[in-house]
C-alpha cells in the first residue's frame, strides 16, 4: 500500500509531492519532489503507482466544492474545532479563483480509480483519495497548543518555525502508529535526501524561495502521513469534518 501526499498549489506556484510505502509494518519514505504543472504532477503519480496498485492520495486542497459562495460545512467545522489553535482553514466556494483547478484535480484522480473515501475500513486495500489539512493534524499528532507558524512572517521567523516542524516530524512520527521510518531515507533516494538527511536537520534555507521549497515538501510528507493514518486506524483515531456530497476533511486525532 502506498500513500501519496500532495500539497497542491491552489492557483499558482509548485506543489509539494511525497510518496510513502507500507513495508515491514513501517512507512518508508520513497520520494519527495516539487512540480508546477498539473499534468506533470499526474505523471509523477502515475510513475509512483501502477494502474492497479492500492494507494491513498491525500490532497491539501478542496477537491469537492458544491457551494457557489460562502463556506463549506467542513471549512466551518475546522474553525469550530481548531480555531483556538489558529488552525481554521480558508473558505472554499466555486467563485474562488482556485476552485476549477482543485476540483478538476480531484476528478483527474477519480478517473484513475481513486475514489473519495470519507469513510473507510481500516487497513483494507484499495485506491482512495481524501482531502486533508496539515495544520490541525499537527495540533493533534504533536500535541501542540497552537499551530507552527512557518508560512507567514519574516524570513528569520519562518526559518525557526519550519525547523521546529521538521524536528517534530523526525522526533514524533517514527514513534506513532503507523510508524514512519526515516533512518535510511537519505540513502534510498537523492531527491528525498535533499531535506531528509538521516535523522539530522537539513541546512537552514537562507532564501524565501528555498524556504518555500522545503515547506512544500514537508507539507506533502505530512499529507502522506495523514493518508496512512486514515488507512491504518479509520474512524477509530481520525476525525472527519463534512461529508462526500459537500466536501470533507480528514484529520488525525492522535493517541
Amino acid at each position: 500500500m502506498k500513500f501519496i501526499g500532495i500539497d497542491l498549489g491552489w492557483s499558482s506556484g509548485p506543489s509539494g509531492l511525497c510518496c510513502l510505502n507500507w513495508e515491514n509494518n513501517q512507512l518508508q519514505l520513497i520520494e519527495c519532489d516539487r512540480l508546477l504543472a498539473t499534468n506533470d504532477i499526474l505523471t509523477w503519480i502515475d510513475r509512483q503507482i501502477s494502474p492497479t496498485e492500492p494507494a491513498i492520495i491525500a490532497v491539501d486542497a478542496p477537491t469537492i466544492i458544491p457551494n457557489p459562495t460562502g463556506m463549506r460545512e467542513a471549512d466551518k467545522l475546522t474553525h469550530k474545532h481548531f480555531g483556538r489553535y489558529h488552525a481554521g482553514c480558508y473558505p472554499a466556494n466555486l467563485s474562488r479563483p482556485f476552485a476549477q483547478k482543485t476540483v478538476e484535480f480531484g476528478l483527474s484522480l477519480e478517473a484513475r480509480g481513486f475514489v473519495h473515501a470519507p469513510t473507510i475500513t481500516a487497513q483494507e486495500l484499495g485506491r482512495y483519495q481524501i482531502e486533508v489539512y496539515p495544520h490541525p493534524a499537527t495540533i493533534n499528532l504533536f500535541q501542540l497548543e497552537r499551530i507552527i507558524k512557518y508560512k507567514k512572517g519574516k524570513l528569520a521567523e519562518r526559518q525557526l518555525e519550519l525547523m521546529k516542524l521538521y524536528q517534530y516530524i523526525i522526533d514524533i512520527l517514527p514513534t506513532l502508529k503507523p510508524s514512519l521510518n526515516l533512518a535510511n531515507a537519505a540513502n534510498k533516494n537523492q531527491r528525498s535526501s535533499a531535506f531528509i538527511s538521516g535523522l539530522k536537520l537539513p541546512e537552514i534555507p537562507t532564501s524565501t524561495a528555498a524556504l518555500k521549497a522545503l515547506e512544500d515538501q514537508l507539507d506533502a510528507l505530512l499529507c502522506a502521513y495523514i493518508g496512512a493514518h486514515w488507512w491504518y486506524w479509520g474512524i477509530e483515531r481520525n476525525l472527519v469534518l463534512g461529508d462526500r456530497a459537500n466536501g470533507y476533511i480528514v484529520i488525525p486525532q492522535g493517541k
